[in-house]
């Protein structure tokens, strides 16, 4: 198991936007998070990634406790993630936006660069190269030099999972990230997604385009009402009668 949320809670004045989560999410999986709007899937993602805290629970990594770690320290440990709303340098190049997200895996050493020397030089242009790398990987190979307010909303969405790839995460958190998308879009977010997981990344996602989530994820967890509904295969999600009401409304409103 690489991720392990237990009873995790997180209250804002009197509300309780989290209320004893638990998830599990194996090593190379594809896992999907879904509920209704406000069951708490933003809020568990950014406990997750270090944005807030948890006020009660664990959250365990690698069999390593990490709830109330700061996000560096989080993105240092293997975790990424992207947002809900997209959070570029829009005036940067789409190769620079990637640089950005390399900080804590590509340093850079101040007296050689401060000197000039050689060797800062030859780092400069790997960084570079694993950089354009991850572009490739997302299909914006061709749009390195434009500024990132340049591209469309699909590929703005690419390159923020660019960014994200660029820290070499091994659990990598996606924020809704076909939302708003073109068909065409998703299907080549879906392809990446699945070629990330066949090389052995893990990835949670949340998204509300539902046949993206079961055609994608192995594992699906349900959240209502900051609680944990169900985690089990699309299958047994789909058919669960309480999933169904969570999305639908009590049955009787919906003969």
């Amino acid at each position: 198991m690489l991720l392990l949320v237990k009873d995790v809670t997180r209250t804002f004045g009197g509300v309780k936007a989290l209320d004893g989560v638990c998830l599990g999410v194996e090593k190379g999986e594809v896992h999907g998070l879904i509920g209704p709007n406000g069951a708490g899937k933003t809020t568990l993602i950014n406990v997750l990634s270090g944005v807030i805290a948890p006020s009660s629970g664990e959250v365990v990594l690698d069999d390593r406790p990490v709830h109330g770690l700061p996000t560096h320290q989080l993105a240092a440990s293997g975790m990424a993630r992207t947002f809900q709303n997209i959070r570029l340098f829009p005036a940067m190049t789409c190769l620079e936006n990637v640089i950005a997200g390399q900080y804590l895996v590509a340093p850079r050493p101040f007296f050689p660069r401060l000197f000039c020397l050689p060797s800062a030089g030859r780092q400069e242009k790997e960084h570079r190269r694993q950089a354009m790398d991850c572009l490739v990987r997302v299909g914006l190979e061709s749009r390195a030099h434009f500024p990132a307010r340049a591209l469309s909303y699909g590929e703005r969405r690419r390159l923020e999972i660019a960014r994200a790839l660029a820290s070499r995460p091994r659990l990598l958190l996606l924020d809704e990230p076909v939302a708003g998308m073109r068909q065409k879009g998703v299907l080549q977010v879906g392809s990446l997604i699945r070629s990330l997981a066949a090389e052995g990344m893990t990835i949670l996602l949340i998204e509300h385009n539902m046949s993206f989530v079961m055609r994608l994820c192995s594992t699906i967890t349900v959240l209502n009402f900051g609680r944990t509904l169900i985690t089990g295969n699309p299958d047994q999600v789909s058919r669960h009668p309480e999933v169904i009401e969570a999305y639908l409304g009590a049955s009787e409103n919906h003969a």
